[in-house]
This record gives C-alpha cells, sequence and structure tokens, in this order.
C-alpha cells in the first residue's frame, strides 16, 4: 500500500518499478563493517538495517538528535558549529564528491548513486575544489605517453 505524505513512505527507487534493485559494489573494508554491525544487531522483520527497539522505523527525529550528538564528538569544535555535514543526507553529497575527487568515472560514480551524469556533475562537480593540479598532472601523464 502506498502510504504517500506520510514520514516515511513506502516505495522502492525513486523513479523506478517498485520490484527494481539497484546493486552498488562496495570497497571490502566497508563489507566488513556491514558485516559486522550486521552480526551485533541483525535486521528488523522486514530486512531494515535500523530501526527502533520495537523493530518499527526510527524516527527522524531521532536521527536526527542521534546525527548532531555524533557531529560534536566527531569534528572539531570550530567544524561542528558549522553548516558541514549539518544534515544525515550530507554523508550522500560527500560520498559521491569523495569519489569524484578519487577520480570514479563519473558515469560509475552516477550509476552507483541512482543519478544521471548530468545530476551528479550538476550537483556535485562544484564540491570539486583545489583540483587542478591533479587534472595537470592526469593530463600530461596521458600526454606523455602519445611522444
Amino acid at each position: 500500500m502506498d502510504r504517500l505524505g506520510e514520514t516515511h513512505d513506502d516505495r522502492g527507487l525513486k523513479n523506478r518499478p517498485i520490484e527494481d534493485v539497484r546493486r552498488v559494489p562496495i570497497p571490502p573494508h566497508l563489507v566488513a563493517v556491514l558485516r559486522e554491525h550486521l552480526a551485533t544487531f541483525g535486521t528488523a522483520d522486514d530486512g531494515r538495517l535500523f530501526f527502533s527497539e520495537k523493530g518499527s522505523v526510527v524516527p527522524s527525529s531521532t536521527y536526527y538528535r542521534v546525527w548532531q550528538e555524533a557531529r560534536l564528538l566527531a569534528l572539531p569544535p570550530a567544524v561542528a558549529a558549522s553548516p558541514l555535514a549539518s544534515r544525515p543526507y550530507d554523508l550522500r553529497h560527500s560520498a559521491l564528491s569523495t569519489w569524484l575527487n578519487a577520480g570514479v568515472d563519473p558515469t560509475e560514480v552516477a550509476e552507483r548513486a541512482g543519478n544521471s551524469v548530468e545530476v551528479l556533475l550538476t550537483r556535485y562537480a562544484k564540491c570539486l575544489d583545489g583540483r587542478q593540479d591533479v587534472a595537470n598532472r592526469r593530463i600530461e601523464d596521458l600526454l606523455r605517453e602519445y611522444e
């Protein structure tokens, strides 16, 4: 049943059929973290990774409160006082920007993120700061191959 307008909509992937899935390869280190989490906490009856003590959906207010507490513990005071990573969803922006900064092909990043390359580059390319030296080095290395 579609519950549009409720706090947690019951739907599939955005703009995709309900039965559609998106496979996202992840590095072995993150697989280990995920397996450890599953071994420690398991999943909710419906398969969700994060759930309340009663096994239901975690309220967004709880996510927000825990996120704010974690920021204070993890970030230096000046950064914690800034808008950097002010919402849990900012982790997505950070991950995609990091992948682009690492030189991962934008087509691969877009596929993993479930975005088009156009959306990816429109939204995340502005996060690529100070990469001119890396870009110049890569271009020079490529051109040297043709000498």
